[in-house]
């Protein structure tokens, strides 16, 4: 086993438990901490994949702005001080065997799909490649990536406001 493929299934390891922690985890900033551990393990695999600009938005943008977004309107929310907070997994089966039918989905076309044996040749400058497609071929996914940490931040201004 190569180097490259030891750190992928390592990696891959700490985003499956990671992500799972995320959602069995009764407390509420518990999971927010494993979700952080998720999105850093996920900058590890574009590391892997040679993408050391989606790494970096990776870390700054999600691990960094939505984190810390959501732990300020965890700590910040005035009727949650001195609180212990849990969350309720009410759904745990079914979401579970939805979940198992999807992987079962994409194992099936995966295993049917022929990939090539080794990963093309990178050619050019890659950071100015994407900054082109961003503004080009993906801005509407771009556009919207941005109406989401506006909802976000929108959200923790929500729960950081006082009641009235």
């Amino acid at each position: 086993m190569s180097l490259e493929a030891a750190g992928f299934w390592g990696l891959a390891l700490v985003l499956l438990a990671s992500s799972l922690a995320v959602v069995l985890s009764k407390n509420l900033f518990h999971s927010v901490l494993y979700l952080a551990l998720a999105l850093v393990a996920t900058a590890g695999v574009f590391l892997l994949l040679q993408s050391e600009f989606l790494a970096a938005v990776q870390i700054l943008l999600y691990a960094g702005g939505v984190i810390t977004i959501v732990v300020f309107a965890i700590v910040v929310t005035e009727r949650l001080v001195g609180e212990r907070l849990t969350q309720t997994n009410r759904g745990i089966i079914s979401g579970g065997l939805v979940s198992l039918i999807i992987l079962i989905a994409i194992l099936f076309f995966v295993t049917r799909a022929k990939l090539p044996r080794a990963a093309p040749p990178l050619a050019g400058d890659l950071t100015e490649t994407i900054g082109r497609d961003l503004l080009t071929r993906f801005l509407l996914p771009f556009e919207l990536l941005a109406v989401l940490f506006l909802a976000a931040l929108l959200g923790a201004l929500y729960f950081a406001r006082k009641e009235e």
